[in-house]
């Protein structure tokens, strides 16, 4: 898709169709088309190259996110 959006818009501006308005807007569509695909390429990319990094490393010091908890409210005295 991004190949094919690059080309038809290369295709309109050497047969001087990108010249009229109409063609001016099948341009601007065929490059947005392709920049959208590219920019899906490059996420997919990015997600492959995190998954094949492996897991993240686990936290360090589990006690220490245990001290910082709220502790448990007192009971309210009835009477």
């Amino acid at each position: 898709m991004i190949l094919a959006g690059v080309a038809s818009a290369a295709y309109l501006a050497a047969t001087g169709q990108a010249g009229t308005v109409d063609g001016l807007f099948l341009v601007l569509t065929a490059l947005l088309i392709a920049v959208v695909f590219a920019m899906f390429a490059m996420y997919m990319i990015g997600r492959a190259r995190e998954a094949a990094k492996g897991p993240a490393p686990a936290a360090a010091k589990p006690a220490a996110a245990a001290k910082t908890a709220k502790p448990a409210p007192a009971p309210a005295a009835q009477g």
